[in-house]
């Protein structure tokens, strides 16, 4: 697996992961909603980074 298709697997367990927060509701919810978010800037942010070879 490529370095950008962890970015995008993580990316989209974060998303799946936001869902589920926010479906949850109350502090559990936002705990949740919050460590998916975090999964998705990181993975993001990861695509941005230059790769080593």
């Amino acid at each position: 697996m490529g370095a950008k298709t962890t970015s995008y697997t993580v990316v989209g367990l974060g998303i799946i992961v936001s869902l589920i927060g926010w479906y949850i509701r109350g502090e559990l919810g936002a705990g949740i909603l919050g460590f998916g978010l975090a999964h998705i800037v990181l993975g993001l942010l990861d695509t941005a980074r230059p790769s080593v070879k």
